[in-house]
Protein backbone atom coordinates (compact mmCIF):
# COMPACT_ATOMS: atom_id res chain seq x y z
CA UNK A 1 0.00 0.00 0.00
CA UNK A 2 1.41 3.37 -1.11
CA UNK A 3 2.15 6.02 1.42
CA UNK A 4 0.66 9.43 0.92
CA UNK A 5 2.83 12.50 1.34
CA UNK A 6 2.19 14.82 4.23
CA UNK A 7 -1.16 16.51 4.03
CA UNK A 8 -3.06 13.44 2.92
CA UNK A 9 -2.72 14.16 -0.83
CA UNK A 10 -2.02 11.29 -3.25
CA UNK A 11 1.42 11.06 -4.78
CA UNK A 12 1.51 13.37 -7.77
CA UNK A 13 3.63 15.79 -9.77
CA UNK A 14 3.03 19.48 -10.09
CA UNK A 15 -0.58 20.51 -10.39
CA UNK A 16 -1.94 17.27 -8.86
CA UNK A 17 -1.37 15.10 -11.96
CA UNK A 18 -0.41 11.45 -11.28
CA UNK A 19 3.27 10.69 -11.43
CA UNK A 20 4.26 8.50 -14.37
CA UNK A 21 5.28 4.98 -13.55
CA UNK A 22 8.97 4.19 -13.74
CA UNK A 23 10.01 3.69 -17.36
CA UNK A 24 7.00 5.62 -18.77
CA UNK A 25 7.70 8.72 -20.88
CA UNK A 26 6.02 11.91 -19.78
CA UNK A 27 4.06 13.47 -22.66
CA UNK A 28 4.14 17.26 -23.13
CA UNK A 29 0.86 19.10 -22.78
CA UNK A 30 -1.11 19.31 -26.04
CA UNK A 31 -1.20 22.89 -27.37
CA UNK A 32 -4.55 24.57 -27.76
CA UNK A 33 -5.91 24.27 -31.29
CA UNK A 34 -6.32 27.36 -33.36
CA UNK A 35 -8.14 27.66 -36.61
CA UNK A 36 -5.04 28.39 -38.69
CA UNK A 37 -1.38 29.20 -38.40
CA UNK A 38 -2.12 32.88 -38.48
CA UNK A 39 -4.56 32.64 -35.60
CA UNK A 40 -7.61 33.17 -37.77
CA UNK A 41 -10.87 31.84 -36.35
CA UNK A 42 -11.89 28.31 -37.28
CA UNK A 43 -14.10 28.10 -40.29
CA UNK A 44 -12.28 30.87 -42.17
CA UNK A 45 -11.50 28.67 -45.17
CA UNK A 46 -15.10 27.38 -45.58
CA UNK A 47 -16.33 30.95 -45.26
CA UNK A 48 -13.96 32.09 -48.01
CA UNK A 49 -15.06 29.25 -50.30
CA UNK A 50 -18.69 30.10 -49.59
CA UNK A 51 -18.06 33.77 -50.41
CA UNK A 52 -16.26 32.88 -53.64
CA UNK A 53 -18.94 30.45 -54.79
CA UNK A 54 -21.72 32.85 -53.88
CA UNK A 55 -19.91 35.70 -55.61
CA UNK A 56 -19.47 33.73 -58.84
CA UNK A 57 -23.13 32.69 -58.90
CA UNK A 58 -24.24 36.24 -58.16
CA UNK A 59 -22.01 37.58 -60.94
CA UNK A 60 -23.35 35.10 -63.50
CA UNK A 61 -26.93 35.89 -62.51
CA UNK A 62 -26.24 39.65 -62.57
CA UNK A 63 -24.77 39.47 -66.08
CA UNK A 64 -27.69 37.40 -67.37
CA UNK A 65 -30.31 39.73 -65.87
CA UNK A 66 -28.51 42.95 -66.82
CA UNK A 67 -28.40 41.90 -70.48
CA UNK A 68 -32.21 41.57 -70.48
CA UNK A 69 -32.76 45.15 -69.31
CA UNK A 70 -33.36 47.62 -72.11
CA UNK A 71 -35.87 48.70 -74.76
CA UNK A 72 -35.92 45.29 -76.49
CA UNK A 73 -37.77 42.62 -74.53
CA UNK A 74 -35.33 39.80 -73.84
CA UNK A 75 -35.59 37.07 -71.21
CA UNK A 76 -32.89 35.27 -69.25
CA UNK A 77 -33.49 32.01 -71.18
CA UNK A 78 -32.95 33.99 -74.40
CA UNK A 79 -29.59 35.16 -73.06
CA UNK A 80 -28.48 31.64 -72.14
CA UNK A 81 -29.69 30.32 -75.49
CA UNK A 82 -27.75 32.96 -77.46
CA UNK A 83 -24.58 32.49 -75.43
CA UNK A 84 -24.75 28.69 -75.71
CA UNK A 85 -25.28 28.90 -79.47
CA UNK A 86 -22.28 31.21 -79.98
CA UNK A 87 -20.11 28.97 -77.81
CA UNK A 88 -21.07 25.91 -79.85
CA UNK A 89 -23.42 24.26 -77.36
CA UNK A 90 -26.51 23.87 -79.50
CA UNK A 91 -28.56 26.23 -81.63
CA UNK A 92 -30.74 29.23 -80.93
CA UNK A 93 -34.27 30.02 -82.16
CA UNK A 94 -33.80 33.77 -81.68
CA UNK A 95 -34.17 36.16 -84.58
CA UNK A 96 -30.97 37.70 -85.96
CA UNK A 97 -31.93 41.08 -84.47
CA UNK A 98 -32.41 39.70 -80.94
CA UNK A 99 -29.30 37.60 -81.24
CA UNK A 100 -27.32 40.65 -82.35
CA UNK A 101 -28.66 42.75 -79.47
CA UNK A 102 -27.58 40.12 -76.97
CA UNK A 103 -24.25 39.03 -78.40
CA UNK A 104 -22.93 42.15 -80.14
CA UNK A 105 -24.36 45.00 -78.06
CA UNK A 106 -25.31 44.18 -74.49
CA UNK A 107 -23.11 41.19 -73.65
CA UNK A 108 -19.73 42.85 -74.46
CA UNK A 109 -20.71 45.96 -72.55
CA UNK A 110 -21.89 44.01 -69.51
CA UNK A 111 -18.81 41.80 -69.46
CA UNK A 112 -16.49 44.79 -69.80
CA UNK A 113 -18.29 46.41 -66.88
CA UNK A 114 -17.61 43.29 -64.82
CA UNK A 115 -13.94 43.23 -65.86
CA UNK A 116 -13.48 46.94 -65.11
CA UNK A 117 -15.18 46.65 -61.74
CA UNK A 118 -13.06 43.66 -60.75
CA UNK A 119 -9.82 45.24 -61.96
CA UNK A 120 -10.36 48.61 -60.30
CA UNK A 121 -11.35 46.96 -57.02
CA UNK A 122 -8.23 44.76 -57.06
CA UNK A 123 -5.99 47.74 -57.84
CA UNK A 124 -7.54 49.69 -54.97
CA UNK A 125 -6.96 46.81 -52.56
CA UNK A 126 -3.29 46.50 -53.54
CA UNK A 127 -2.67 50.25 -53.39
CA UNK A 128 -4.27 50.62 -49.97
CA UNK A 129 -2.12 47.82 -48.57
CA UNK A 130 1.07 48.80 -50.38
CA UNK A 131 0.86 52.47 -49.38
CA UNK A 132 -0.76 51.76 -45.99
CA UNK A 133 -3.39 54.36 -46.80
CA UNK A 134 -7.11 53.49 -46.55
CA UNK A 135 -7.95 56.37 -48.91
CA UNK A 136 -5.68 55.22 -51.76
CA UNK A 137 -7.29 54.19 -55.05
CA UNK A 138 -6.08 53.06 -58.50
CA UNK A 139 -5.81 56.67 -59.71
CA UNK A 140 -3.45 57.86 -56.98
CA UNK A 141 -0.52 57.36 -59.37
CA UNK A 142 -1.95 59.84 -61.89
CA UNK A 143 -2.76 57.13 -64.44
CA UNK A 144 -6.27 58.40 -65.16
CA UNK A 145 -5.04 61.94 -65.78
CA UNK A 146 -2.39 60.71 -68.19
CA UNK A 147 -4.95 58.57 -70.01
CA UNK A 148 -7.25 61.58 -70.31
CA UNK A 149 -4.48 63.65 -71.84
CA UNK A 150 -3.60 60.91 -74.31
CA UNK A 151 -7.22 60.50 -75.37
CA UNK A 152 -7.71 64.24 -75.79
CA UNK A 153 -4.54 64.59 -77.86
CA UNK A 154 -5.73 61.85 -80.23
CA UNK A 155 -9.33 63.03 -80.54
CA UNK A 156 -8.88 66.80 -80.52
CA UNK A 157 -5.46 67.30 -82.10
CA UNK A 158 -5.77 64.34 -84.46
CA UNK A 159 -2.35 62.92 -83.62
CA UNK A 160 -1.66 59.84 -85.71
CA UNK A 161 -3.87 60.94 -88.58
CA UNK A 162 -6.65 58.55 -87.61
CA UNK A 163 -4.35 55.54 -87.38
CA UNK A 164 -4.21 55.79 -83.57
CA UNK A 165 -7.43 55.02 -81.70
CA UNK A 166 -8.70 56.78 -78.62
CA UNK A 167 -7.96 53.71 -76.48
CA UNK A 168 -4.39 53.49 -77.75
CA UNK A 169 -3.78 57.18 -77.06
CA UNK A 170 -5.23 56.83 -73.57
CA UNK A 171 -3.05 53.81 -72.85
CA UNK A 172 0.12 55.60 -73.98
CA UNK A 173 -0.79 58.67 -71.93
CA UNK A 174 -1.40 56.53 -68.83
CA UNK A 175 2.01 54.88 -69.19
CA UNK A 176 3.69 58.27 -69.63
CA UNK A 177 2.07 59.56 -66.45
CA UNK A 178 3.13 56.48 -64.50
CA UNK A 179 6.68 56.78 -65.84
CA UNK A 180 6.80 60.36 -64.59
CA UNK A 181 5.60 59.20 -61.16
CA UNK A 182 8.31 56.55 -60.98
CA UNK A 183 10.97 59.07 -61.98
CA UNK A 184 9.83 61.68 -59.46
CA UNK A 185 9.44 59.22 -56.58
CA UNK A 186 12.87 57.67 -57.25
CA UNK A 187 14.47 61.12 -57.38
CA UNK A 188 12.77 62.16 -54.13
CA UNK A 189 13.79 59.05 -52.19
CA UNK A 190 11.32 56.33 -53.15
CA UNK A 191 9.34 56.14 -49.90
CA UNK A 192 5.58 55.59 -49.93
CA UNK A 193 4.73 59.18 -49.12
CA UNK A 194 6.98 60.32 -51.97
CA UNK A 195 5.13 57.98 -54.32
CA UNK A 196 1.80 59.51 -53.31
CA UNK A 197 3.09 63.06 -53.64
CA UNK A 198 4.58 62.26 -57.05
CA UNK A 199 1.21 60.86 -58.13
CA UNK A 200 -0.54 64.04 -57.03
CA UNK A 201 1.95 66.15 -58.96
CA UNK A 202 1.55 64.07 -62.12
CA UNK A 203 -2.24 64.17 -61.75
CA UNK A 204 -2.28 67.95 -61.57
CA UNK A 205 0.13 68.31 -64.49
CA UNK A 206 -1.77 66.08 -66.90
CA UNK A 207 -5.13 67.47 -65.81
CA UNK A 208 -3.87 70.95 -66.67
CA UNK A 209 -2.62 69.72 -70.06
CA UNK A 210 -5.99 68.13 -70.78
CA UNK A 211 -7.88 71.30 -69.92
CA UNK A 212 -5.49 73.42 -72.01
CA UNK A 213 -5.88 71.23 -75.10
CA UNK A 214 -9.67 71.10 -74.81
CA UNK A 215 -10.04 74.85 -74.28
CA UNK A 216 -7.71 75.90 -77.11
CA UNK A 217 -8.34 73.31 -79.82
CA UNK A 218 -11.71 71.61 -79.41
CA UNK A 219 -15.10 72.65 -80.73
CA UNK A 220 -18.35 72.16 -78.83
CA UNK A 221 -19.08 68.69 -80.23
CA UNK A 222 -15.55 67.41 -79.57
CA UNK A 223 -15.61 68.85 -76.06
CA UNK A 224 -18.90 67.09 -75.29
CA UNK A 225 -17.61 63.75 -76.54
CA UNK A 226 -14.32 64.03 -74.70
CA UNK A 227 -15.93 65.06 -71.43
CA UNK A 228 -18.42 62.18 -71.68
CA UNK A 229 -15.56 59.70 -72.14
CA UNK A 230 -13.52 61.26 -69.32
CA UNK A 231 -16.40 60.60 -66.92
CA UNK A 232 -16.47 56.92 -67.82
CA UNK A 233 -18.40 55.32 -70.66
CA UNK A 234 -18.91 51.69 -71.69
CA UNK A 235 -20.96 52.43 -74.80
CA UNK A 236 -19.82 51.14 -78.14
CA UNK A 237 -17.36 48.57 -76.80
CA UNK A 238 -16.76 45.29 -78.57
CA UNK A 239 -15.35 41.87 -77.92
CA UNK A 240 -11.79 43.01 -78.65
CA UNK A 241 -11.82 45.39 -75.67
CA UNK A 242 -13.31 42.68 -73.48
CA UNK A 243 -10.64 40.17 -74.50
CA UNK A 244 -7.72 42.56 -73.96
CA UNK A 245 -8.93 43.83 -70.58
CA UNK A 246 -9.84 40.33 -69.37
CA UNK A 247 -6.40 39.01 -70.32
CA UNK A 248 -4.65 41.88 -68.54
CA UNK A 249 -6.88 41.38 -65.49
CA UNK A 250 -6.12 37.65 -65.34
CA UNK A 251 -2.37 38.23 -65.53
CA UNK A 252 -2.29 41.07 -63.02
CA UNK A 253 -4.58 39.25 -60.57
CA UNK A 254 -2.27 36.24 -60.74
CA UNK A 255 0.72 38.45 -59.88
CA UNK A 256 -1.15 40.05 -56.97
CA UNK A 257 -2.25 36.67 -55.59
CA UNK A 258 1.35 35.44 -55.80
CA UNK A 259 2.31 38.40 -53.58
CA UNK A 260 -0.60 37.93 -51.14
CA UNK A 261 1.60 37.02 -48.16
CA UNK A 262 3.91 39.92 -49.00
CA UNK A 263 0.95 42.31 -48.97
CA UNK A 264 0.01 40.91 -45.56
CA UNK A 265 3.52 41.74 -44.36
CA UNK A 266 3.26 45.30 -45.70
CA UNK A 267 0.32 45.86 -43.33
CA UNK A 268 2.86 46.08 -40.50
CA UNK A 269 5.03 48.61 -42.32
CA UNK A 270 8.05 48.47 -44.60
CA UNK A 271 10.52 47.89 -41.77
CA UNK A 272 8.53 44.94 -40.47
CA UNK A 273 8.18 43.53 -43.97
CA UNK A 274 11.94 43.82 -44.50
CA UNK A 275 12.54 42.07 -41.17
CA UNK A 276 10.34 39.21 -42.41
CA UNK A 277 12.59 38.77 -45.44
CA UNK A 278 10.61 40.80 -47.99
CA UNK A 279 12.57 42.64 -50.66
CA UNK A 280 10.66 45.88 -50.16
CA UNK A 281 12.01 47.84 -53.13
CA UNK A 282 11.56 45.04 -55.67
CA UNK A 283 8.11 44.06 -54.40
CA UNK A 284 6.89 47.63 -54.41
CA UNK A 285 8.02 48.31 -57.97
CA UNK A 286 6.49 45.03 -59.21
CA UNK A 287 3.13 45.71 -57.61
CA UNK A 288 3.10 49.37 -58.62
CA UNK A 289 3.83 48.45 -62.24
CA UNK A 290 1.19 45.71 -62.14
CA UNK A 291 -1.56 47.96 -60.84
CA UNK A 292 -0.56 50.79 -63.18
CA UNK A 293 -0.69 48.47 -66.21
CA UNK A 294 -4.10 47.13 -65.23
CA UNK A 295 -5.48 50.60 -64.51
CA UNK A 296 -4.13 51.93 -67.80
CA UNK A 297 -5.77 49.11 -69.77
CA UNK A 298 -9.13 49.62 -68.03
CA UNK A 299 -9.09 53.41 -68.33
CA UNK A 300 -8.15 53.24 -72.01
CA UNK A 301 -11.22 51.06 -72.65
CA UNK A 302 -13.83 52.64 -70.39
CA UNK A 303 -12.54 56.02 -69.20
CA UNK A 304 -11.95 57.09 -65.62
CA UNK A 305 -14.53 55.40 -63.36
CA UNK A 306 -13.91 56.63 -59.85
CA UNK A 307 -14.67 55.36 -56.35
CA UNK A 308 -14.82 51.67 -57.29
CA UNK A 309 -11.25 51.07 -56.18
CA UNK A 310 -11.73 53.18 -53.08
CA UNK A 311 -14.96 51.83 -51.60
CA UNK A 312 -15.17 48.16 -52.64
CA UNK A 313 -11.94 47.04 -50.88
CA UNK A 314 -13.30 48.28 -47.54
CA UNK A 315 -16.61 46.48 -48.07
CA UNK A 316 -14.86 43.22 -48.97
CA UNK A 317 -12.40 43.56 -46.09
CA UNK A 318 -15.34 43.71 -43.69
CA UNK A 319 -16.42 40.26 -44.95
CA UNK A 320 -13.12 38.42 -45.27
CA UNK A 321 -10.65 40.18 -42.99
CA UNK A 322 -7.30 41.55 -44.09
CA UNK A 323 -5.72 38.34 -45.46
CA UNK A 324 -5.10 39.06 -49.13
CA UNK A 325 -5.36 35.45 -50.31
CA UNK A 326 -9.06 35.60 -49.42
CA UNK A 327 -9.53 39.34 -49.85
CA UNK A 328 -8.39 39.76 -53.46
CA UNK A 329 -10.83 37.28 -55.10
CA UNK A 330 -13.77 38.49 -53.02
CA UNK A 331 -12.94 42.12 -53.84
CA UNK A 332 -12.77 41.31 -57.55
CA UNK A 333 -16.17 39.60 -57.49
CA UNK A 334 -17.73 42.43 -55.48
CA UNK A 335 -16.36 45.06 -57.87
CA UNK A 336 -17.60 43.11 -60.89
CA UNK A 337 -21.15 42.74 -59.57
CA UNK A 338 -21.21 46.37 -58.42
CA UNK A 339 -20.17 47.87 -61.76
CA UNK A 340 -22.49 45.60 -63.76
CA UNK A 341 -25.48 47.07 -61.95
CA UNK A 342 -24.10 50.61 -61.97
CA UNK A 343 -23.68 50.46 -65.74
CA UNK A 344 -27.18 49.03 -66.12
CA UNK A 345 -28.55 51.93 -64.09
CA UNK A 346 -26.49 54.45 -66.06
CA UNK A 347 -27.81 53.33 -69.45
CA UNK A 348 -31.46 52.97 -68.43
CA UNK A 349 -32.29 55.57 -65.79
CA UNK A 350 -32.67 58.42 -68.33
CA UNK A 351 -33.34 56.29 -71.42
CA UNK A 352 -32.78 57.09 -74.28
CA UNK A 353 -30.10 59.41 -72.88
CA UNK A 354 -27.14 57.72 -71.21
CA UNK A 355 -25.52 58.88 -67.98
CA UNK A 356 -21.73 58.53 -67.67
CA UNK A 357 -20.85 55.61 -65.43
CA UNK A 358 -18.46 57.75 -63.40
CA UNK A 359 -21.32 60.05 -62.41
CA UNK A 360 -23.32 57.17 -60.93
CA UNK A 361 -20.30 55.71 -59.10
CA UNK A 362 -19.55 59.16 -57.68
CA UNK A 363 -23.11 59.57 -56.41
CA UNK A 364 -22.81 56.22 -54.66
CA UNK A 365 -19.18 56.50 -53.68
CA UNK A 366 -19.09 59.96 -52.12
CA UNK A 367 -21.24 58.98 -49.09
CA UNK A 368 -19.14 55.83 -48.69
CA UNK A 369 -15.98 57.93 -48.97
CA UNK A 370 -17.21 60.20 -46.20
CA UNK A 371 -17.91 57.12 -44.07
CA UNK A 372 -14.35 55.88 -44.64
CA UNK A 373 -13.00 59.30 -43.65
CA UNK A 374 -15.07 59.23 -40.49
CA UNK A 375 -13.90 55.73 -39.56
CA UNK A 376 -10.24 56.59 -40.13
CA UNK A 377 -10.70 59.72 -38.02
CA UNK A 378 -12.34 57.83 -35.16
CA UNK A 379 -9.62 55.14 -35.14
CA UNK A 380 -6.63 57.46 -35.49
Amino acid sequence: MEKSPPGGEPASGSGGAPRPAPGDRALPPRPARTGSRSGAPRGGAPLAVLLWAGGVLLLLLSVAVAVTIGPARISVPDVWSAVAAHLGFGSSDLSPIRDGIIWNLRMPRTLLAAVCGAGLAVCGTVMQSLLRNPLADPFVLGVSSGASTGAVVVVVLGVGGGAVSLSAGAFVGALCSFGLVLLLSHTLGGSTDRVVLSGVAAMQLFSALTSFVVMTSADAEQTRGVLFWLLGSLSGVGWSEVAVCAAVLAGCLTVCLAHARTLDAFAFGQDAAAALGVNVARTRIVLLCTTALLTAALVSAAGAIGFVGLVLPHAARALTGSGHRRLLPVTALAGAVFLVWVDTLARTVLDPQEVPVGVVTALIGVPAFVLVLYRTRSTS
